[in-house]
């Protein structure tokens, strides 16, 4: 008989589908008598798309179009509206998933979303009580209230920091219950050794392999900042990734006549380019700032009135372990830069300090749980 687990994710930004996409990557290789199923909550519990009727957009879409715009400032008032309207249609919710979890019944579920663990802890609760539900944090802290913890859940919650564990055990939550990993659930790809040629591949992009090169990464679908990043940079050598925005691939290429910047646009494989790179600029996201370090690279990233708030504490951790440097705008970054470059020795070697085995060490987290 199989396991049946059931990795609860949504589209809005791409981390939560990225890492259940890396965890059900692992348990099929470590677990093979485990049967995991992917479930996009907002197909539960809005399955006749009546927001999207309402406004036009899916509720990923709608957040997706503002981070490639770059329209970030205000989501900490949005998202306490957000919040209470859960709230409020909390008993409708409940229904749904709870009618989802009667058809589906599940061994295990693991919600890697925030905002709505509530909702499914209660949900799965009253419909099957003897099932484990487990959040595992795609973010390196909580920003509460109810926004990953809720008070004292009899359930388990697993953190990829320290300080998010601490706020775990201030909410109430059994110590037993807590489980701090070494960092955020990276693709395991990342931990594969890569064989391309460093030096012939920055040759065949038209770049100096004996020349530092910084990676300017704003998520899968880029910022308009990068923008101004390569009119600051115009003379360092440097890889744009746009992503999925391929209007902003567009004007980056037309803008720059610099031969040392390269623009590419999604890119599927990143950790490729970040192993030509020897340092990353971008905005403080848990998994770019993550896969970042694990490859080596020092981070440059910013903290203003735009950084997201789930995203704040970020930029402490990077400077609590010596990563990189935190600047407030585009204009800092020459200086950062130079600042950078001139103890990089010194900042590869805190990054390469580090050792994060978080998707290995979820999976064994996991299987403990199922153990009891």
């Amino acid at each position: 008989m199989k396991y049946l687990v059931q990795l609860i994710y949504f589209n809005a930004g791409g981390g939560h589908r990225s890492a259940a996409l890396a965890l059900q990557e692992v348990i099929a290789q470590k677990h093979p008598d485990w049967s995991v199923t992917l479930v996009n909550l907002f197909e539960v519990i809005d399955s006749d798309r009546y927001y999207q009727k309402l406004t036009g957009f899916a509720p990923e879409d709608l957040y997706n179009l503002r981070l490639k715009k770059g329209w970030t400032r205000g989501l900490a008032t949005e998202l306490k509206i957000f919040q209470t309207m859960i709230r409020l249609t909390l008993p409708k919710l409940k229904k749904k998933v709870r009618s989802f979890w009667g058809s589906n019944p599940p061994d295990l579920v693991v919600s890697l979303v925030p905002n709505f663990n509530k909702v499914m802890y209660e949900a799965l609760r009253d419909e099957l009580p003897g099932v484990p539900y487990v959040t595992v944090l795609t973010d390196m802290a909580d920003y509460p209230p109810h926004f990953w913890m809720e008070p004292r859940q009899g359930q388990y919650i697993i953190c990829g920091t320290a300080f998010a564990a601490s706020q775990a055990a201030a909410l109430g939550y059994d110590p037993r219950a807590i489980t701090t990993t070494s960092g955020m659930i990276l693709r395991p790809d990342f931990y594969r050794k890569p064989s391309v040629d460093k030096a012939a591949r920055l040759a065949e992009l038209g770049l100096d392999p004996n020349v530092p090169t910084g990676l300017i990464l704003f998520g899968g679908h880029g910022s308009s900042e990068m923008l101004k990043i390569a009119k600051a940079l115009p003379d360092r050598q440097l890889i744009f990734v746009a992503g999925h925005n391929t209007a902003l691939a567009k004007k980056m290429a037309a803008q720059s006549a610099s031969s040392k910047h390269h623009v590419m646009g999604f890119v599927r494989d990143i950790h490729l380019v970040m192993h030509l790179c020897d340092y990353f600029v971008g905005k403080p996201g848990p998994g770019s700032l993550s896969e970042a370090v694990h490859m080596g690279l020092p981070v440059i990233t910013f903290r203003n009135g735009a950084t997201m708030p789930q995203e704040r504490y970020n930029t402490v951790w990077l400077e609590e372990n010596q990563l990189g440097k935190v600047i407030a705008s585009v204009s800092e970054l020459p200086g950062a830069v130079d600042a950078l470059l001139s103890e990089l020795p010194l900042y590869h070697g805190h990054v390469q300090q580090m050792n994060n085995q978080a998707v290995f060490e979820v999976v064994d987290a996991l299987a403990a749980i199922k153990a009891g």
